[in-house]
């Protein structure tokens, strides 16, 4: 009898990665999609950083460190809020997917429309709410900031907008799209729009930065509605809509917990320094924190590609997929943030000199903000896994914790240490945080996510 030669593409080193690929990612169509589009996120947030980069580097020397300390603290608060899209963007990557595999587009097209309108009202509302504790507050408030607030304001609509139109633009894997206007477009906005204020003359103060970064925003988003709007009209079949309001904010809401209490943890050691240090000590923290951007980058790429497949292999009741995909999903959060994180750190004097001479009196800040990013890409996207898979709760109550435990150690640390007590706080509440969400995902669905360990 013939004995047929061995396939060379199932044998030998080719063949034992592709079958360890398969067993990793549920197969190497999926596991090449996944990495694909994460490689593109990765990569225009990767761009998006160094124009950022360069805008902050720019922006600090034409506007001297208090004013950019000033214009540092308002955009701050911008990116805060502005994130806080009321768990649309977030929830979006759950609904649609539900919606597609249960066939019901009316709803569908329900949600595509209105959850688009919904976050701009209701933004709306918000940003004239805030407009008006401002103007209570400002016998507190230095003068200098006031009107950079009242522009801030005027910013968030088009902000939460935006926001809304990335979940819905990663629901369908158009990344770039999803991505580009707010990442890339509108950082080369700002960037345009003061290198030509600062050439015809005119002093670049914070007002200055806040207008053109509020004119960047709103210009990147009208321009990603109206692609998205054609995209959408070619994708889904025109028909009746229906709008299950209730129904969004029932998954949104909880979720917006998680993403409240996530930026909050994210941006409470710069606001906190803002009260108790000068601007200018806030200035080389935020510098800091720009460097080291790029660790966190990773941790959003993964993010941003697997939380609508969780929901995906959830609903379609494939658990041994959904498992073998979590666990691709951290191996590539953890090492690549190990790896840029090293490469960070040996660069950081360089990289810090480029905003100024003065800037590199934070590099040792680095290292220990370092710490909290690391940790927390060991477990990956969990959070996203928690969300995705009903959990929203719990992992609000996770996020609560986290941030209240750095909203303590940086009342207690910062007058003190300054920018090395909230690097401090924050890494030993990002651990807290890594901890818990390990034992909750373990506790709650029986899954091991640790980059490390079986």
């Amino acid at each position: 009898m013939a004995v047929m030669d061995a396939d060379p593409a199932t044998t030998g080193p080719a063949g034992l990665i592709a079958r360890l690929r398969a067993r990793l990612t549920g197969g190497p169509s999926e596991a090449s999609l996944t990495r694909r589009l994460a490689g593109t996120i990765f990569i225009i947030r990767v761009i998006s950083a160094g124009l950022a980069y360069f805008s902050q580097v720019l922006l600090a020397r034409w506007m001297g460190t208090s004013d950019y300390g000033i214009y540092v603290y308002v955009w701050t608060w911008v990116l805060l809020l502005g994130s806080m899209d009321f768990g649309i963007s977030a929830s979006a990557q759950k609904i649609i997917p539900e919606y597609r595999t249960s066939g019901e587009q009316a709803l569908l097209r329900g949600f595509l429309s209105g959850s688009r309108w919904l976050t701009f009202a209701v933004s709306t509302l918000v940003s004239l709410a805030l407009a008006g504790i401002v103007r209570l507050l400002s016998p507190w408030i230095d003068p200098a900031e006031e009107l950079p607030l009242y522009i801030g304001c005027m910013t968030l609509p088009a902000f939460v907008v935006a926001n809304t139109q990335d979940g819905i633009a990663r629901s369908h894997d158009w990344m770039q799209l999803g991505l580009m206007p707010q990442f890339i477009i509108r950082q080369g906005l700002i960037i345009g729009i003061t290198a030509i204020a600062f050439l015809l003359g005119y002093h670049l103060g914070a007002v200055a930065a806040m207008i053109a970064s509020a004119g960047a925003v709103w210009i990147a988003m009208t321009g990603q509605m109206v692609v998205l709007n054609r995209k959408l009209a070619g994708h889904i079949a025109p028909g009746p809509k229906t709008y299950d309001i209730g129904g969004w904010l029932a998954v949104s809401l909880p979720i917006l917990l998680v993403e409240s209490f996530y930026l909050l943890l994210s941006y409470t050691d710069v606001l906190v320094l803002q009260q108790f240090r000068p601007s200018d000590e806030v200035g080389v923290y935020f510098a800091v924190v720009k460097t080291l951007a790029l660790v966190s980058f990773i941790h959003y790429a993964m993010s941003a590609t697997t939380a609508h497949r969780f929901a995906e292999y959830n609903a379609s009741g494939d658990k041994a997929r959904l498992s073998a995909y979590v666990a691709h999903a951290i191996n590539w959060t953890f090492w690549p943030s190990l790896a840029a994180t090293i490469v960070l750190l040996a660069l950081g004097k360089p990289l810090l000199w480029l905003f100024g001479p003065q800037f590199v009196v934070g590099y040792d800040i680095m290292f220990v903000a370092a710490i909290g990013l690391v940790v927390r890409s060991a477990i990956g996207p969990v959070e996203r896994l928690l969300n995705m898979l009903g959990q929203q709760k719990i992992c609000a109550l996770a996020y609560a914790l986290a941030f209240v435990m750095n909203l303590m150690l940086c009342i207690a640390l910062v007058p003190r240490y300054g920018g090395h007590g909230a690097a401090a706080a924050t890494s030993i509440s990002l651990t807290f945080e890594t901890v818990l969400l390990f034992w909750i995902v373990r506790q709650r669905l029986g899954l091991h996510v640790l980059a490390f360990g079986k």
